[in-house]
């Protein structure tokens, strides 16, 4: 059997359209462009149609010009049952210098479904390397957090 695929980068040219009022690439596009390359690393992973489950700790550190280069590494960091937590990292640079620097990162939790939208289980990943333990320790972590601001978000759902 082949071994599933761990992590994915997606890489294109930031366009016009994806331009805010303030002449940078809008926060929504850089979250689609991750909501996509989460998806593909989770069907990777998984060999299956996966959902969006959340998307949290987004941070952006710098903007994103248009016509830069946008990389979108993204790679299985811990699995549950059915879930996968996918490490999402969006690089940019002018093409022409080829001068990479981070503008966001962020985790996403993506689910495996079936056709009628019932979870299936997926492939455990077990960590290997020293980096691989450290990631799978802190979205261990990230997990218990997430308990607690959904416990505190209550308050803002009638």
């Amino acid at each position: 059997m082949k071994k599933p695929q761990r992590d994915i980068t997606l890489r294109f040219l930031a366009e016009t359209q994806d331009v805010n009022f303030g002449g940078k690439v809008h926060g929504g596009a850089v979250m689609k462009w991750i909501d996509l390359a989460a998806y593909a690393c989770a069907a990777g992973w998984s060999g299956r149609y996966c959902v969006t489950a959340y998307a949290g700790g987004i941070r952006f550190v710098a903007p994103i010009h248009v016509g830069s280069l946008v990389e979108v590494l993204a790679k299985v960091i811990y699995t549950g049952k059915s879930s996968m937590h996918i490490a999402l990292e969006v690089n940019a640079c002018d093409p022409k210098s080829l001068n990479k620097r981070t503008t966001t990162h962020c985790i996403v939790i993506m689910v495996a479904v079936d056709q009628n939208g019932q979870s299936e289980l997926v492939p455990q990943w077990i960590p290997e390397s020293e980096a691989d333990i450290k990631q799978h320790d802190t979205a261990m972590k990230l997990m218990e957090m997430r308990k607690k601001i959904g416990e505190e978000m209550e308050i803002f759902v009638d």
